[in-house]
């Protein structure tokens, strides 16, 4: 399990420059005038996590496995997207299936790339894009009150409860705030999903801006940042043209290329760690003579449900969980300098896997 990201914005904010970085593919077309993606494209890449290769150097593992991370470039959204400008609802739909959503901020001002509203604002941008979402949300729901009405009449259970999310939702969108903010009990957080509400995904920004801003950001990426304190989300600074560039250099040369411009890790690993920390993700390793394998879970996850990761097999027959923190694997040269100092621990069903543990499963078949 990796995570699914959704990559929104208005045009010419560098969202496809950005996803040819990521995905170091071009297969999002890049290109100075609004609409220049007309198919949503997905990209796909591993997750950087350099604990896998020292993990593998130690069990002697054939292959290394991380985990994956996609990344949805959907078309930029403008004024009035909502009711069908530009391209519309065709796009809408497909930040319905992401786990988060990545809103690239136009944080640069440069004279030859155009900016559909003619000013850089990025906050007057943010809004554009959160009130054409929360408009398409707005009716997408009040489309659903009269069935849930009528079935709720009827006594039907499900219809009530999810009646009573919707009305909450109206509420909410009505006073101009996203979907996400809707307070709900831990029990209707799957019925929340169902609805497929646009604002319900969690939102990291990722303020583009300028080569010479992309290590301390500028006045404009501090803006988004206190935008994104005040409504719980995240801000990231980043330089897509920085990343496009390195996307293109050897793996071996990267490094240097940071150096000289005042980075230690790429963009793609900033994205990644606060994508981590806004879905509240952890990583847990298996690793043999086989494979050493990277397996991403929700922080608070339980040892049988974090095997049920691997197979649901494992979660059904769960008998124990042999672990070793990768501290203690990396500090005992492995599993059995590990297991001969002490540091491997039997644990149960109550155990939470915690970020880092290094996991052999036992099940009952």
């Amino acid at each position: 399990m990796g995570f699914k990201c959704g990559i929104v914005g208005l045009p010419n904010v560098g969202k496809s420059t950005l996803f040819n970085a990521l995905t170091q593919t071009a297969a999002a077309q890049a290109a100075n005038y609004p609409f220049c993606t007309i198919e949503p494209n997905v990209g796909e890449i591993a997750l950087p996590d350099p604990r896998l290769e020292k993990l593998a150097v130690l069990a002697k593992s054939a292959e290394i496995i991380p985990t994956r991370i996609s990344f949805v470039d959907i078309a930029g959204l403008v004024r009035g997207a909502s009711k069908g400008e530009g391209l519309g609802n065709q796009f809408l739909a497909n930040i319905r299936e992401v786990d988060a959503i990545i809103h690239v901020v136009r944080c640069f001002e440069d004279a030859d790339v155009t900016h559909v509203e003619g000013k850089i604002d990025p906050i007057a941008d943010i809004d554009t894009i959160e009130t054409e979402l929360m408009l398409a949300d707005l009716e997408s729901l009040e489309k659903r009150v009269d069935a849930l009405e009528k079935k709720a009449k009827g006594n039907d259970k499900e219809a009530k409860e999810t009646l009573g999310l919707v009305n909450r939702g109206l509420a909410l969108l009505r006073e101009g705030k996203p979907a996400r903010l809707i307070e709900r009990k831990p029990e209707e957080e799957k019925l929340f999903h169902s609805l497929g509400l646009l604002t319900s995904a969690p939102v990291l920004y990722a303020c583009n801006v300028e080569e010479t801003s992309a290590a301390a950001g500028n006045a404009f990426s501090r803006k988004v940042e206190t935008r994104a304190k005040e409504e719980g989300a995240m801000s990231v600074v980043i330089s897509a043209k920085i990343e496009s560039e390195i996307a293109m250099l050897p793996p071996d040369e990267r490094a240097d290329y940071l150096a000289a411009v005042g980075l230690k890790e790429t963009g793609l690993d900033r994205l990644v760690r606060a994508g981590y920390a806004l879905l509240h993700l952890v990583t847990y390793f298996t690793a043999g003579p086989k494979e050493t394998r990277a397996w991403t879970i929700t922080e608070g996850t339980k040892a049988p449900q974090a095997a049920g990761v691997i197979h649901t097999d494992f979660e059904k027959g769960f008998i124990r969980a042999e672990t070793i923190g990768y501290a203690d694997y990396i500090a005992n040269n492995g599993e059995t300098g590990a297991k001969d100092a002490g540091k491997m621990r039997l644990e149960g069903k109550d155990y939470v896997v915690a970020d880092g543990d290094v996991m052999h499963f036992r099940f009952a078949t």
